[in-house]
């Protein structure tokens, strides 16, 4: 099993076609080094008729064009949201070690339920780091602008002392990828989450449940770090191994 291989460190990374909560389920107790998990908000709308909305229309500019597949399970309401993730975030408990970190992402609208699943769940919960998009968000005349997202972490149990990299710091600056140049409507810029990744020990083994195209993989191959995600669209796991298999050849060029 390819993912036993990443686990044991016969391999550096492994991506499969799965439903994140029955996939997790498989996965051994107190196995994996850190959650760093990017699930789908279900928000991107003031209204339930506007979080209903495919993917593909709340998350793009007026005028933008849209590539790579669709994705699903973006329009859960407020109480199917907590409840979901509580299911994939208690397996994700199991899988982790003891003391590991656990990374969520979330937008505004999204943060007071992640901030209380993360604790249902078991964790304990840890801050916010914070991914300021510069000024890049869309501006509101008279209003604040909504240019940042947000991480809740956590821990399983008391943490270590840490690795040995210094003090991470908690506000990331960097523009969103630009529309053209993404694969996935909702793609992370690698530097975010090569700042996520680093919360886990070199070496470790990192797990996105919601892989979409692979940002958070490369993040981990480039940084030392082993790598399993899951996405539940065959289409959208085809992508991201494509993207780490091109990435694992040039880490290993470099070496």
């Amino acid at each position: 099993m390819s993912l036993t291989d990443v686990l044991n460190g016969r391999k550096r990374w492994a991506i499969e076609q799965a439903e994140a909560i029955s996939r997790l389920h498989d996965l051994p107790s107190e196995s994996v080094d850190a959650l760093v998990a990017d699930p789908p908000y279900s928000s991107g709308g003031m209204t339930s008729a506007d979080r209903s909305r495919p993917a593909r229309t709340k998350y793009s500019q007026s005028g933008s064009a849209i590539y790579g597949p669709a994705f699903e399970g973006d329009n859960r309401d407020q109480r199917a949201f907590f409840l979901w993730c509580r299911l994939w975030l208690s397996e994700a408990h199991r899988v982790l070690k003891t003391g590991a970190p656990a990374c969520v992402f979330s937008d505004w609208r999204q943060l007071p339920t992640v901030t209380d699943v993360l604790q249902v769940s078991g964790f304990v919960w840890r801050g916010i780091a914070v991914w300021s998009k510069g000024g890049a968000a869309r501006p509101q005349m008279g209003r604040f602008r909504n240019d940042a997202e947000y991480v809740v972490w956590g821990s399983k149990g008391p943490m270590g002392r840490g690795h040995d990299i210094g003090v991470l710091p908690g506000t990331w600056t960097s523009a969103p990828v630009p529309m053209r140049e993404r694969v996935h409507i909702t793609q992370k810029p690698v530097s975010i989450m090569t700042r996520a990744v680093s919360i886990c020990a070199p070496g470790g083994v990192v797990l996105d449940p919601f892989c979409g195209s692979g940002s958070t993989g490369i993040a981990a191959l480039r940084t030392g770090r082993r790598f399993i995600g899951f996405d539940q669209s065959s289409e959208w796991a085809d992508i991201a191994r494509d993207r780490l298999g091109g990435e694992d050849g040039n880490v290993r060029q470099a070496a």
